[in-house]
């Protein structure tokens, strides 16, 4: 909201006090007048109160297990039902929050955390936050999660378990080719672990679910974690 907005709405409430009402009798010493202050406060408070709350749903997995396709799948229906809702892809993401950071352990977990503070300040503003993101290693994803716990900020995360040798068949950016040949190196199923989540809230195989089913299924955990239905009810 600009500065001219904000300042138009606030001139228009018959309950806000105006300069000279501040200086007047009664509003001296920075304390505002009688009558004026408490119907703000008590109104600014009932519409924090009320604010919709966010979450985060993390999509771990192997690369090509279909995290993206569900979360991106998933993110065009929440919008279509007038939903707040944004996607940290961990690919585009990258170049962005931790450009400069190899692919070593200690540098994956900093990205990870990274993108795990942003998902948690975003969803503790009202916004559905969905995270397709490897995010191999249990003692970073465990971080995240306990960021938002520790902020009651609701998470859950969706374990893609999609096999490595279907995985490597889809191969959508031809990186387990790259990896067999040895041409790079750290490919996460390859020479590098992938540590799988035991305490997953949900796990989809995308092998086996079709993309409606999958899609249903995280709405469905989405709606479990926030207490409250997420999509518009079918007139």
């Amino acid at each position: 909201m600009s500065g001219e907005a904000s300042t138009t709405g606030l001139s228009t409430d018959p309950s806000f006090a105006s300069a000279s009402e501040w200086n007047s009798p009664g509003g001296e010493g920075g304390r505002p007048p009688s009558g004026h202050s408490v119907d703000v406060d008590r109104a600014l408070v009932e519409q924090l109160s009320h604010r919709t709350a966010g979450a985060t749903l993390w999509f771990t997995g192997l690369p090509s297990a279909g995290k993206s396709t569900v979360a991106h799948a998933l993110a065009e229906r929440l919008r279509g039902d007038g939903i707040d809702v944004e996607v940290l892809d961990g690919d585009e993401v990258r170049p962005h929050l931790s450009a400069g950071l190899g692919f070593s352990r200690a540098d994956r977990d900093v990205n990870v955390r990274r993108i795990g503070w942003v998902a948690r300040l975003l969803a503790s503003h009202g916004t559905i936050v969905l995270v397709p993101v490897i995010a191999p290693y249990a003692d970073a994803r465990a971080a995240v999660r306990e960021d938002h716990d520790a902020r009651r900020v609701p998470f859950a995360e969706v374990f893609v378990s999609t096999s490595l040798e279907v995985a490597e068949q889809r191969d959508v950016k031809g990186l387990y080719a790259k990896a067999r040949r040895g041409e790079i190196s750290g490919m996460t199923g390859v020479d590098d672990p992938y540590e799988q989540p035991a305490t997953a809230e949900l796990v989809l195989d995308t092998a086996r679910l079709d993309l409606d089913t999958s899609v249903a299924m995280t709405c469905a955990l989405l709606s479990a974690i926030l207490d409250r239905p997420v999509e518009r009810t079918p007139r």
